[in-house]
């Protein structure tokens, strides 16, 4: 896919779902949801048709139930982690990485594992 839709942060709960395995019914993402939110199953629907609009996830009607459709996800928990961290990297940083970058290593307690790993992945973009 070109472009990935712009996802809501309800509509991230929706796709962990379905990125978690699918595909799923309506009435399975519900399921999933029941315990990790307060959302009633006429708003989880409501996220999944938006879902579909966006044409961030797509469905095939059950074979058996025509009234019944299964739900998968058309991007990847990648390409929408990519397309947001961009994102947030453009609004709040200006797209400035190194100021986020600082911005972040200051705020953050790190260890020396992390250190290193840092370390590493910078060496390995300098080469």
């Amino acid at each position: 896919m070109n472009s990935v839709p712009r996802i809501s942060e309800a509509e991230w709960q929706v796709m962990k779902v379905l990125w978690e395995g699918s595909p799923r019914t309506a009435g399975e993402i519900v399921q999933a949801l029941e315990d990790s939110t307060e959302w009633n199953p006429r708003t989880i629907k409501t996220l999944v048709s938006r879902l579909v609009k966006k044409k961030a996830i797509s469905y095939e009607k059950d074979e058996k139930d025509s009234r019944k459709y299964h739900y998968y996800p058309l991007v990847s928990e990648d390409e929408c982690v990519r397309a947001e961290s961009k994102s947030f990297l453009k609004r709040v940083y200006g797209g400035a990485l190194n100021v986020m970058i600082a911005n972040f290593l200051e705020e953050q307690e790190l260890s020396q594992k992390e250190i290193e790993e840092l370390k590493s992945i910078l060496e390995k973009k300098e080469n």
